[in-house]
C-alpha cells in the first residue's frame, strides 16, 4: 500500500508545461502523464523539432507533392480545391510522411474521386523513444487542428468535408485534431490505433468516437503486448470497429524474414513488415478497399469464433457496412457507438474477398469422399471451394459459407465435383440434386441437376 501512497502524492505535485505560439499548452499532469498506464513523466517536443510538415496531392499532382503550411496563402497557392474533400493520411511510429504507402493511398483515391490528399510527415516527433513519440502527438494533432480550422475561417472550407486517416499513433494525432476542433470534423479512420500508453487510458488522450462526426477503426494487430507483441488496440474505439481475420493474425503474416527482405518494396519495407506485419495490414486493407468498394463486407456478430462457425450470415436489412474507405456509407454508422463487424480478407494484395453461403443436397450413391462447388456468374467465375467432406449420402444437405476472390455477381450456373481417392472397381456416381448459393445482400439463386457423375468429372447445375 506504500507504493500506492507514494504514487497518489507523487501526481498531485503540479506538473511542468510548454506552450507554443498558435498551439496552447501542453503539461505533464495526469493523465498525460504520471499515470498507471503512463507512469513516465515527458512533455511533448516543441514544433520546431518536430517539424511537422503538409504534404498536398491532388488528382492534378498524383506524383509530386506541394508542401503547404497552415497559412492562408500558402494553401490558396497550391492546388488544394475548397470544392473538393479533403483526406488527410498520418503516420505512426518510426514511419515518415514520404514512405510509399501514404502516397499509394493517395494514388488509389485519384482513381475513383476528385480529391485534396495530405500526408502529414512527422518523422522529426516519430522517430523517439515510444514514450516520447505519444507526447508528440499531441503537438502534431494541435498542428493538424491548427491547418483545419485555417482551412474554416480562412477560406470557409467546412470540416465536415475532412477525413483524417490515422495508422498506429497516427490514429491518436487525428483523436487529438478531432478533440482540438471540438468533433467538427467529418469523419477520423483508425488504422490498427497504438495500444501502449492509450489501451484503458481516458478518452481525451486517445481516440475515441467523439473526435468526429463519424469515426471507423480497423483492428489487425489487437493480440496484447505482452506476451505477443500485438501493437495495436484491442479496445474498441468508434462507432464502428472492424477486426478482420478476428484482429489479431493476419493471413500472410506468417512468412519467414528471407523471403519478406527479398519483398519488392526493398530491405526497410521487408524488415518492418516482418517486425509488424499485423500492424501495417490495416493501412494495406485500406489502400485496397479503395478500389474494391464492395470486397469488403463487415458481418455483425458477437465474436470472430461465431463469424468463423458461419451464424452471421447474411447482412442485415441495412446491409453490410464495407471496411475502408466506403465505411461512411453504411446507413447505420452513428446509431449505436462501439458497432463490432468481423470478415475474412485474402494473405496478400488485392485483399478483398466476397463472401457466399453454399448449401449442396446430394444425390446418387453413399460413399466417403469431398464435393466441391464453383460458381459462375455475370461479374466472373470463382474457385473450387471444398463445401463437405466426410460420408457422402444421397439426401444430405451440406452447407457452408466461403470466401472468394472474385466477385462474381448475378449467378447463372454452378459446378459440383467430388473426389475420395480410393479405387473403387464399382464406380460410384454421386450428384447434387439442388444447390443453393446466397449472396451477402441475402439474395439466392438456386440450381438444379438429375445427373450423378464419377469421381472427378464436374457436373454443371444450371438454374431451377
Amino acid at each position: 500500500h506504500l507504493n500506492l501512497w507514494i504514487f497518489v502524492h507523487l501526481s498531485v505535485i503540479s506538473g511542468k508545461e510548454v506552450c507554443f505560439d498558435k498551439l496552447g499548452c501542453f503539461s505533464d499532469d495526469a493523465p498525460w502523464s504520471g499515470t498507471i498506464d503512463r507512469p513516465l513523466k515527458a512533455l511533448p517536443w516543441s514544433p520546431a523539432q518536430i517539424n511537422t510538415r503538409f504534404l498536398l496531392y491532388t488528382n492534378e499532382n498524383q506524383d509530386n507533392y506541394q508542401k503547404i503550411t497552415s497559412d492562408a496563402s500558402s494553401i490558396r497557392n497550391s492546388n488544394f480545391k475548397t470544392n473538393r474533400k479533403t483526406r488527410i493520411i498520418i503516420h505512426g511510429f518510426i514511419d515518415k510522411g514520404e514512405e510509399n504507402w501514404l502516397s499509394d493511398m493517395c494514388k488509389n483515391m485519384f482513381k475513383v474521386e476528385s480529391v485534396n490528399c495530405i500526408c502529414v510527415d512527422w518523422k522529426g516527433g516519430s522517430r523517439a523513444t515510444y514514450t516520447q513519440a505519444t507526447q508528440n502527438v499531441r503537438v502534431v494533432g494541435a498542428e493538424v487542428a491548427l491547418l483545419v480550422n485555417v482551412l474554416k475561417s480562412d477560406l470557409g472550407y467546412s470540416p465536415d468535408n475532412v477525413h483524417l486517416i490515422g495508422h498506429s499513433l497516427g490514429s491518436h494525432v487525428a483523436g487529438e485534431a478531432g478533440k482540438r476542433t471540438f468533433g467538427a470534423i467529418g469523419r477520423i479512420t483508425g488504422l490498427d490505433a497504438a495500444e501502449p500508453y492509450f489501451q484503458g487510458t481516458p478518452e481525451e488522450v486517445r481516440l475515441d468516437p467523439t473526435d468526429a462526426q463519424f469515426v471507423d477503426a480497423i483492428h489487425t494487430d489487437a493480440a496484447p503486448i505482452i506476451p505477443n507483441l500485438g501493437f495495436g488496440m484491442s479496445q474498441t474505439v468508434g462507432h464502428l470497429d472492424f477486426f478482420p481475420n478476428g484482429g489479431m493474425e493476419m493471413p500472410g503474416c506468417q512468412k519467414n524474414i528471407l523471403s519478406q527482405i527479398v519483398d519488392i518494396d526493398g530491405i526497410w519495407e521487408g524488415t518492418r513488415d516482418f517486425a509488424a506485419c499485423n500492424h501495417l495490414r490495416s493501412y494495406k486493407y485500406y489502400t485496397d478497399s479503395i478500389v474494391n468498394p464492395t470486397g469488403f463486407s463487415g458481418f455483425s456478430c458477437s465474436s470472430y469464433n461465431v463469424f468463423s462457425a458461419n451464424k452471421c450470415f447474411p447482412c442485415g436489412s441495412e446491409g453490410c457496412p464495407q471496411m475502408g474507405h466506403y465505411a461512411d456509407k453504411y446507413p447505420g454508422k452513428t446509431k449505436e457507438l462501439y458497432q463490432k463487424f468481423y470478415l475474412n480478407t485474402g494473405d496478400k494484395s488485392n485483399f478483398a474477398r466476397w463472401r457466399y453461403q453454399v448449401t449442396v443436397t446430394l444425390s446418387g450413391q453413399k460413399v466417403t469422399g469431398h464435393i466441391l462447388v464453383s460458381l459462375f456468374g455475370n461479374g466472373g467465375n470463382s474457385k473450387q471451394y471444398e463445401v463437405f467432406k466426410g460420408s457422402l449420402h444421397p439426401g444430405d444437405t451440406h452447407v457452408k459459407e466461403f470466401d472468394s476472390d472474385v466477385d462474381v455477381g448475378d449467378l447463372q450456373k454452378v459446378k459440383f465435383i467430388w473426389y475420395n481417392n480410393v479405387i473403387n472397381p464399382t464406380l460410384p456416381k454421386v450428384g447434387a440434386s439442388r444447390i443453393s448459393v446466397e449472396r451477402n445482400d441475402g439474395r439466392v439463386f438456386n440450381f438444379c441437376s438429375q445427373d450423378t457423375v464419377r469421381e472427378d468429372v464436374l457436373l454443371t447445375l444450371s438454374a431451377c
